[in-house]
C-alpha cells in the first residue's frame, strides 16, 4: 500500500489550486490528486461551449500545474475512505494511506425526479463532467427544439448560446418571477431577464414544469402549469446544485443542513487530518454568520489557497471574513455583476441599508468607438457608510468593477474612506478620472447619509 502525505480527492478548481499552493508551500510533501475523469471542465465555461466556444476540447481544465510542481495524479474513483486507519480505496480495487485527507469533491447537478417524465431520453442536465458534457454537445446537433429548465445563470447563459444558432427554438422556464431573481435584485433581475428575452429565447417567467411529454419514452415536450405545452426535442434541467458529499457522508463527516461538510475557517473537518474545500465543504455568509448555499469556483480557490498555505500548520491568517457571493454574467452583450447584500437579501437578514447608484460611460470622451454605458449601484449601511453590496452593469469592465467592490466588502470599507480611493484611468480603457462609477455612487451614498444626520 503506497503511502502520501496529503491525498486530495477532486481535480476541480478546488483541488487543483490546493495542490498547486500545498505543493509551492511544502514541496518536499508527496501529495497525490485523485480524478474521476482524465480531462476536466472550466465549470463555469460549460454554456459556451455550444455557440461561443463550439467545441468541448477548448474549455479543458486539468491538474497540469500541479504535476509541474511534482504532484501525482490517478484517474480512478474514490469508493471508501477509512478516517480512522487513514487509508482509502479506488474502483481498481487498490488501497492507500494518507497523513492528511482533503475532499474537494465539488457539487453536482440535482436530479428533476419530482417532475414526472424526469427519466425520458433526451432529458439532460448540466453536469461538471467532460464525458457528459462532451455526449451533451453531440447530442444537442440535431435538436431543433430545446426547453432549459431553470433561470439561474447556468440555465440562461446556457439558453442564450443555444439561441445564438439559427435552426434552434429554444425555451426558457424559471418558475421565478424574473430570471437572476436568487443573485440580483429586482432591478437588475428585470433587465437580465429583458436581455435574455432579447437575445431570441423564449422566456416563462412565473411559470412551472408539470410534466415532462413523451412518446415510445422519449421527450416530446413540456406540459406548463398554466396549461400550456412546449414542443421539445430536448430538454435540459439547471434547477441548482448541491454538495457531492455521499463519500465523505459515508466516511462519517458531519454535514449541515444542506448536505456540506462542517468546516472550520481553515477548511478542518471534526476529525484530525481531514480536510474540505470548495463546493462540498460549507459556508457561512459575510455579514450574518449563517449557513449559506453559494457555489462558485472563486470563491473555492479563495479557500483552497487558504487551505494549502495552512496545510502543515497556521501560517497566514484566513482574511475571509465569510462567503460575499460574487456574480457576474453577460447576456445579449450587456455585463451584469452583483456583490454582497442586495434589497431582497437584506430584507430576509433583516439589515438596514441605503442604495446609491451613478451611471457614467466606460470610455473618456464617450465618443470613443466601444464605449459602453456602465451604472454601479452601492448597498451602505447608514450608520457607519459600511460597503455592505453592489451592483454593477453596462460594459465588460463590469467583471472587474465588482471584484473591486468585492474587496471593499471583504475589507470592510466605507464609502467615507472609498471617496479618497486612488485610481488610474485611461481614455481607451475606463471612465472619465471625473466619474469613476464606483466612486460617484459612493459619494451619492455619503450625501444620504449626511442628510439622515441633520
Amino acid at each position: 500500500m503506497k503511502k502520501y502525505d496529503v491525498i486530495i480527492i477532486g481535480a476541480g478548481p478546488a483541488g487543483i489550486i490546493t495542490g498547486v499552493t500545498a505543493k509551492k508551500q511544502y514541496y518536499g510533501k508527496s501529495i497525490l490528486m485523485i480524478r474521476e475523469e482524465e480531462k476536466g471542465l472550466v465549470p463555469c465555461g460549460i454554456p459556451y461551449i455550444f455557440h461561443n466556444l463550439n467545441s468541448v476540447s477548448k474549455n479543458v481544465m486539468g491538474p497540469k500545474p500541479f504535476i509541474d510542481l511534482g504532484g501525482d495524479v490517478i484517474t480512478d474513483p474514490v469508493v471508501e475512505v477509512n478516517i480512522k486507519d487513514k487509508t482509502l480505496k479506488v474502483q481498481s480495487g487498490d488501497n492507500f494511506s494518507f497523513d492528511k485527507l482533503i475532499f474537494a469533491t465539488g457539487s453536482k447537478a440535482v436530479i428533476a425526479s419530482f417532475i414526472p417524465g424526469f427519466d425520458l431520453k433526451n432529458t439532460f442536465y448540466i453536469r461538471k463532467s467532460y464525458n457528459y458534457i462532451d455526449n451533451l454537445f453531440n447530442e444537442l446537433q440535431g435538436k431543433k427544439n430545446i426547453v432549459v429548465v431553470g433561470g439561474g445563470f447556468i440555465g440562461a447563459e446556457m439558453a442564450e448560446q443555444l439561441s445564438m444558432h439559427p435552426d434552434k427554438k429554444v425555451s426558457l422556464v424559471e418558475s421565478e418571477d424574473l430570471c437572476f431573481s436568487k443573485a440580483f435584485s429586482h432591478d437588475l433581475s428585470v433587465i437580465a431577464t429583458e436581455e435574455l428575452k432579447k437575445s431570441n429565447v423564449n422566456v416563462y417567467t412565473s411559470t412551472s414544469v408539470e410534466e415532462i411529454l413523451g412518446e415510445n419514452g422519449i421527450v416530446t415536450g413540456v406540459q406548463l402549469n398554466n396549461k400550456n405545452k412546449i414542443k421539445a426535442d430536448a430538454v435540459i434541467f439547471a434547477i441548482g446544485y448541491k454538495p457531492n458529499t455521499e463519500l465523505a457522508k459515508k466516511a462519517g463527516l458531519t454535514m449541515n443542513r444542506i448536505g456540506a461538510i462542517i468546516v472550520d475557517n481553515y477548511g478542518h473537518t471534526a476529525e484530525k487530518d481531514i480536510y474540505a474545500v470548495g463546493d462540498c465543504s460549507q459556508t457561512l455568509g459575510f455579514l450574518t454568520g449563517r449557513c449559506d448555499n453559494i457555489m462558485l469556483a472563486s470563491t473555492a480557490t479563495a479557500e483552497a489557497r487558504v487551505l494549502g498555505y495552512n496545510l502543515f500548520g497556521i501560517r497566514i491568517k484566513n482574511s475571509l471574513i465569510g462567503t460575499i457571493g460574487i456574480f457576474s454574467t453577460e447576456i445579449n452583450g450587456l455585463a451584469m455583476a452583483a456583490a454582497g447584500v442586495n434589497e431582497k437579501s437584506a430584507l430576509v437578514a433583516n439589515i438596514e441599508f441605503i442604495t446609491a447608484q451613478f451611471s457614467a460611460v466606460d470610455r473618456h470622451p464617450g465618443t470613443i468607438k466601444d464605449a459602453s454605458p456602465l451604472t454601479t449601484k452601492l448597498y451602505v449601511s447608514p450608520s457607519d457608510g459600511t460597503i455592505l453590496g453592489g451592483e454593477v452593469w453596462g460594459g465588460k469592465s463590469s467583471g472587474e468593477i465588482i471584484n473591486t467592490i468585492g474587496l471593499a466588502i471583504q475589507e470592510e470599507l466605507t464609502v467615507y474612506e472609498v471617496i479618497s480611493f486612488q485610481i488610474g484611468t485611461h481614455p481607451l480603457l475606463t471612465s472619465a478620472p471625473t466619474m469613476p462609477v464606483f466612486i460617484k455612487a459612493a459619494e451619492l451614498a455619503l450625501s444620504k447619509i449626511q442628510a439622515l444626520s441633520k
